[in-house]
């Protein structure tokens, strides 16, 4: 697998997406600038790729074109991105559930654990939701604390903020 790898700017700051070529890409990495080379090690082992085959591309293409529509306002725009994420069984499935959070929405880590028929994993679904590998598509920013308040989220608290409001989600009290 090769994979391309693009700077997009964004209200919140630039984001690097990783997609795997050909003629149906799937992004397997988005994330912030600033969490780039955290990320990027985790990236080259789940793919089996080196980093120095990756090739540097500019943000064109339907994943940046539709990353680009959701920061304009349109946010269903990244409900047909493909993903490619790796992760384990119980991660992916908690990436899945995940993505069926619409955007204006939330849900508690209890409620992901729910959804997945799980609802003891609770600690396990906020594992996941830090490991995600693609930010932003995979909304882990709409999960928030069971009380309501923001909770944490691996781009910071503002960011996390940034997409609920422009979401039209901020929970109350969290302005």
């Amino acid at each position: 697998m090769s994979l391309l790898v693009a700077e997009i700017a964004s209200p919140i700051g630039p984001l690097v997406l990783a997609t795997t070529e050909g003629p149906r890409p799937r992004v397997a990495a988005l994330t912030f600038g600033d969490a780039w080379e955290r990320l990027r090690p985790r990236l080259a082992d789940r793919t089996g790729t080196d980093p120095a085959a990756w090739r540097a591309a500019r943000a064109t293409g339907d994943p940046a074109r539709r990353l680009r529509d959701y920061f304009a306002g349109d946010l269903a725009a990244l409900d047909a991105i493909e993903v490619d994420t790796g992760g384990t069984p119980f991660q992916r499935s908690v990436w899945k559930a995940l993505r069926r959070i619409g955007p204006g929405r939330t849900a508690s880590y209890a409620d992901v654990a729910r959804r997945i028929g799980n609802p003891r994993a609770v600690r396990a679904v906020g594992l996941a939701n830090g490991a995600n590998p693609v930010c932003v598509i995979v909304p882990c920013h709409r999960v928030i604390a069971s009380g309501g308040g923001l909770g944490g989220y691996g781009g910071g608290l503002e960011r996390k903020r940034w997409l609920l409001a422009h979401e039209g989600a901020l929970p109350d009290g969290c302005g």
